[in-house]
């Protein structure tokens, strides 16, 4: 196959970008994405020019570390899929195909297209985690858990934290990331004693980091790689009320 690209060349967060334009010939349609971007680079440096910066580590869909929107859709055209997974016989031979880093304040771009997603780490360091003590690993049926509730935990812990909720987001909420890890905590036993506590600072440092509000047009669900459901948000939105509430109270 041979493949038009249109990719975005930024120095740093502070120079200006714009995309350039490469063609990539002969390549397998079994290639993956990213192993298509090697191949671009090796020819790049060939040739004495700077290859281009992308973030990759897993390869398996797993870390999130692939966040590149691809012809205006985070993680490219197939459903559920992260970058890494998409390959390119998910095009047509002779397409164009416009290569771009994640857009929003809060993931200022670090070069090319890398962004930094830092600001993920701290709304996770504000209450993302369990601080009483929990023990040793318990016996399977030491702590007994619905089945329904563990099923949602579980669906929940599915996010990966890649950002491309934010990135497909007019506002560039996180609400969809912020919601799942709430939702993954709230319903586990392990989770309640800082349940109040930790929907509380999440929120508040995600507001501090510059995400923009939720206005319910369901783009994020669309785009998620695990296909988190929109229901975490409504969990997110109903535990932080109760919170807040509590916290006037007392």
């Amino acid at each position: 196959m041979n493949l038009k690209l249109h990719v975005w060349r930024q120095k740093n967060a502070s120079s200006p970008g714009r995309l350039m334009e490469y063609s990539v010939t002969d390549v397998s349609p079994d290639t993956s994405f990213l192993e298509m971007l090697d191949l671009l680079n090796q020819d790049l440096l060939a040739r004495g020019e700077e290859p281009i910066a992308f973030d990759s580590d897993c390869r398996e869909g797993i870390c999130g570390t692939c966040s590149l929107v691809i012809n205006g859709v985070p993680h490219g055209p197939e459903r559920g899929t992260a970058v890494c997974q998409l390959h390119v016989r998910s095009f047509r031979d002779g397409d164009t195909i416009f290569i771009e880093p994640w857009r929003a304040r809060a993931f200022p771009v670090v070069r090319d297209l890398v962004v930094d997603r830092s600001s993920f780490d701290r709304v996770m360091q504000a209450g993302g985690f369990v601080s009483v003590r929990t023990g040793g690993a318990p016996d399977a049926n030491a702590l007994p858990v619905p089945e329904e509730e563990a099923e949602l935990a579980f669906d929940a812990a599915a996010c990966i934290g890649c950002g491309a909720c934010v990135a497909t987001c007019k506002n560039a909420s996180a609400m969809l990331f912020v919601g799942a890890k709430v939702s993954q905590f709230l319903h586990l036993p392990q989770g309640q004693p800082e349940r109040r506590r930790r929907v509380l600072a999440m929120v508040e440092q995600m507001d501090r980091e510059g995400f923009g509000a939720c206005t319910n047009t369901y783009d994020c669900e669309a785009v998620c790689p695990k296909e988190i459901p929109v229901r975490v948000i409504a969990e997110l939105n109903r535990e932080y009320y109760r919170s807040a509430l509590s916290s006037r109270e007392t």
